[in-house]
């Protein structure tokens, strides 16, 4: 019982055998059990929650299956009684326990601690970009140009306001854009005049939709959704 779960590939997992002897069951139908887990579930399920593996027995090699903490819970659901209950009490505080070593595991070689610096180099690499954008967006307070987010874009204003149009943001009424009425009142913009000399060279106004803090965060998260980011979070 003192080795319910262990660690294998830098994760907390225990095994089909283990599952067997702890709840005194015969390892061929927990064996089953997964098998039937996995025929519908999937081959997500089966990358995510299990992995096949082997164990030794009178020189003879047969197969068993690993598992995380969810592939455990999912498996041990049809488990019932009393006596079974405590045994998952003691596999949720065995996982718990593992968990909280991993998490806090200090690199034993250099290699390691190598690796691990490299690996959190990466992580802040690729999620830099992203906050660089998004804390220079909610750090301004004041409005946003359309043109001036395009080109954080890569895109043209003109280009940008059909990408809007197209995925059913705003439309055009005359020569102003206006939000269409499920995005309007929601604080996303400001319509304001603007002042411009006609081809005529005469000074005319006409409404100009600015974007505002709340509008600009709505469309990141809006267009992240759909796969477009900012040039500055944009892979190579």
């Amino acid at each position: 019982m003192n080795e319910l779960v262990i660690m294998k590939d830098k994760q907390a997992v225990t095994s089909s055998l283990q599952v067997a002897e702890t709840f005194e069951k015969e390892h061929k139908n927990i064996m089953r059990d997964i098998d039937k887990l996995l025929e519908s579930g999937g081959s997500k399920l089966s990358r995510q929650m299990f992995a096949t593996g082997t164990y030794e027995n009178r020189g003879k090699q047969y197969p068993m299956y690993y598992m995380n903490r969810d592939g455990f819970t999912l498996l041990a659901m049809g488990f019932t009684g009393d006596k079974a209950l405590q045994f998952k009490l003691q596999y949720i505080k065995a996982f718990n326990e593992m968990e909280q070593q991993v998490k806090f595991q200090v690199p034993a070689t250099l290699p390691e601690a190598l690796r691990l610096a490299a690996d959190q180099a990466e992580k802040i690499s690729v999620l830099q970009p992203k906050a660089d954008y998004t804390d220079k967006m909610l750090a301004n307070p004041g409005l946003e140009t359309t043109s001036v987010i395009a080109k954080n874009y890569g895109y043209s204003t003109r280009e940008f306001n059909k990408l809007l149009h197209g995925l059913g943001i705003q439309y055009k009424q005359g020569k102003t854009w206006l939000l269409y009425a499920k995005y309007q009142n929601q604080g996303y913009t400001h319509v304001e005049p603007f002042p411009y000399k006609d081809s005529k060279g005469l000074e005319q106004v006409r409404n100009t939709m600015k974007w505002t803090q709340k509008g600009q965060r709505f469309l990141y998260d809006f267009l992240e959704s759909k796969g477009i980011m900012p040039k500055v979070e944009q892979t190579a």
